[in-house]
């Protein structure tokens, strides 16, 4: 049970690309434009659906709401298959209502509503930021979507004192999302939601139209531990894999390709943590529209893009359990995780994960040749696994899909924990299986 941490960069190396992705991505719709960034940093180029597809080889990305799909077409076909890392910009919080508005002995309060499954205890008593996108009219012009993010303490849920909740020690916290989750943020009867929204961005209160807007805490990322060995930080499921498929596809696409190469592809979606049912999630059309487009533009017809399809190989990257030190009895005794020991394969045979032999064949080939540590996860008999967008996008697309991720501790918490080196590794890890060979056809 006692192993060394996987071998690459020292833990004393803050993971500096990680942090600062994780600070400038508040929200999905953050997270997009930040890995946009990144990718036209690179030669990447943005395509618009209601356009004419492009039809020369090249690098290009494309954005529908919270979701982002990135690709390279150079010196590669479609052809040989795509390589795909999945990922999950969206994570567990709270997000205000419609009419959020409210008054309560004295408080000026915003209400809100769960999104996901957050550890609902985390969020108290923290100092929150609010971030998101506002639909706003222009003298009665078509609305613009324009981003929003306040890094000021404007919010906190006051926790209630114990003297008033004496057997919260001993019979623990029960919180009812309903009535004891709602914010307060001023003592000024005046402050309203839209008033602060068209204060904040410059336009008429009646030009705020409508907001997909939720809570941030504003404590940073953080290298911790007497040995630096650890990362604390919002988000980290599954700003991690996000960040680590966009220097993996980077990484991969700064290498050489022929015509026999694999396609690398990302995709980095919306709404995972509510179930992926949505025009920017995975069980959406977004990802199986985009592929085919990617084949038309290289001239194969419907039977050749289905054959691609079938030796194409997809990784589901999201966050995975690593053993909790006080609550060790809680994971299966013979699969044991630890932070620091390498990226974590995850199986699980009611199809909660997708993961099977032959992917799990090209993975541990990867990580043979880039010299990274394997972990290999199942959960216990009595206590069933959560899902990924593994399962959703095997099933959409009838691609083989493995899935990998990251251990970590506090998983939906506000504030997250995982090893400062695991994300280094996941990272060169994808960027091999990017460019792996293709796979027989099913």
């Amino acid at each position: 049970m006692d192993r060394h941490p996987a071998p690459g960069t020292p833990a004393s190396d803050p993971p500096s690309s990680l942090i600062s992705f994780v600070e400038a991505a508040p929200s999905p719709f953050h997270a997009v434009a930040e890995a946009a960034a990144r990718l036209q940093a690179e030669g990447f180029e943005q395509v618009l659906e209601h356009l004419p597809w492009p039809t020369a080889p090249g690098r290009h990305f494309l954005v529908r709401d919270g979701s982002i799909v990135a690709w390279s077409t150079e010196g590669r076909s479609p052809s040989a298959g795509f390589r795909l890392i999945g990922a999950h910009t969206d994570s567990p919080n709270l997000r205000i209502r419609p009419r959020p508005d409210r008054r309560s002995v004295g408080f000026a309060q915003l209400a809100v509503e769960v999104y996901g499954a957050p550890l609902l205890n985390s969020w108290l008593d923290r100092d929150l930021g609010l971030s998101g996108r506002v639909a706003v009219t222009h003298d009665r012009s078509a609305p613009t979507i324009e981003l929003v993010r306040v890094d000021e303490p404007l919010l906190r849920i006051p926790q209630l004192a114990i003297h008033l909740d004496r057997g919260v020690s001993a019979e623990g916290l029960v919180l009812n999302p309903q009535t004891h989750l709602s914010p307060v943020w001023g003592l000024d009867p005046s402050l309203s939601i839209s008033g602060f929204l068209a204060e904040r961005l410059d336009v008429p209160s009646s030009s705020i139209v409508s907001w997909e807007l939720m809570l941030h805490d504003l404590c940073p990322p953080a290298v911790l531990g007497a040995d630096h060995s650890l990362l604390a930080a919002p988000r980290i499921d599954n700003l991690v894999s996000c960040e680590a498929a966009v220097g993996a596809l980077i990484d991969a696409v700064g290498r050489g390709a022929d015509a026999d190469t694999t396609v690398p592809v990302i995709c980095l979606f919306d709404h995972e943590e509510v179930g992926s049912e949505s025009a920017s999630g995975a069980a959406g059309s977004i990802l199986v529209s985009i592929l085919e487009r990617i084949s038309i533009a290289a001239g194969l017809d419907r039977d050749d893009h289905l054959a691609a399809l079938a030796g194409s190989l997809c990784v589901s990257a999201d966050g995975a359990h690593a053993t909790h030190p006080n609550y060790a009895e809680r994971h299966e005794p013979g699969h044991q995780i630890l932070l620091g020991a390498g990226p974590v394969l995850k199986h699980n045979e009611s199809r909660r994960y997708a993961t099977d032999p032959l992917g799990v064949a090209v993975v541990v080939e990867a990580a043979r040749e880039t010299d990274v540590a394997l972990q290999q996860f199942s959960s216990r008999g009595d206590m069933p696994c959560g899902s990924t967008i593994g399962p959703v996008t095997a099933a959409r697309l009838g691609v083989r899909t493995v899935d990998l991720g990251v251990a970590q501790l506090s998983m939906h918490s506000a504030r997250e924990l995982c090893s400062a080196t695991d994300p280094l590794l996941l990272r060169r890890l994808l960027g091999q299986i990017l460019t792996s060979s293709p796979l027989p056809g099913r």
